[in-house]
């Protein structure tokens, strides 16, 4: 890593909770400097503008709930039955931390950027539809191995699953209470074991 990059990273880096929780829009040159600690000029001399910083630094926060997210969907749970709910407890175990950081950052810039920050709109469809793609694909592989009913939508039920994921973020966000994202997860949890997964017959006594 050149000295140029490490600079970059480490103003990435330094600001990834500041525009999470301030706004990519509201967060200015000033509360950039501020958090680095480097003068304007150095900030200039690694970013075309405020806007570049805001960009690059959405990537980086949304990379790292995919790096996250992805842990989820790893080779330690073998079924697709047990991913699904691995995704769904990676939420439950992390609302404190998803909290304190400003929330989920593609809610957050999906909501501030919708028509005045163009270029972030389009990282954060980028990110929905690298998501919703995960997510289908794993329902997808379900139905290949029977574990999950062949008639479903898989893009259908991936979207319901963000849309329930997301609402439930912002109502516990807005009335610092998790209990509207359990709710949420209870729902997705409802749906995997009734309209997702095959109904297996055991013939018990």
């Amino acid at each position: 890593m050149s000295k140029a990059e490490k600079t970059r990273q480490f103003i990435i880096e330094k600001t990834a909770t500041l525009f999470n929780t301030k706004g990519y829009i509201s967060t200015s040159l000033s509360d950039i400097t501020e958090a680095t600690g480097l003068t304007k000029g150095s900030i200039y001399g690694n970013f075309e503008n405020k806007d570049q910083v805001a960009i690059e630094v959405y990537k980086y926060n949304s990379g790292i709930l995919k790096k996250n997210l992805s842990k989820s969907f790893s080779e330690e749970f073998p079924t697709m039955s047990d991913k699904l709910y691995a995704f769904i407890s990676f939420y439950r175990k992390n609302w404190q931390f998803v909290s304190e950081s400003g929330g989920c950052p593609m809610m957050n810039a999906a909501t501030e950027s919708d028509d005045t920050f163009p270029e972030l709109k389009k990282q954060v469809k980028l990110s929905f539809e690298d998501w919703t793609k995960t997510i289908s694909e794993i329902i997808k592989s379900g139905q290949k191995n029977n574990e999950f009913k062949k008639e479903i939508n898989s893009e259908e039920y991936a979207s319901l699953f963000i849309i329930l994921i997301e609402g439930g973020i912002l109502l516990s966000k807005t009335m610092g209470d998790e209990k509207y994202l359990n709710l949420a997860l209870d729902r997705i949890t409802e749906l995997i074991n009734k309209e997702i997964k095959q109904i297996s017959h055991n013939h018990y006594g």
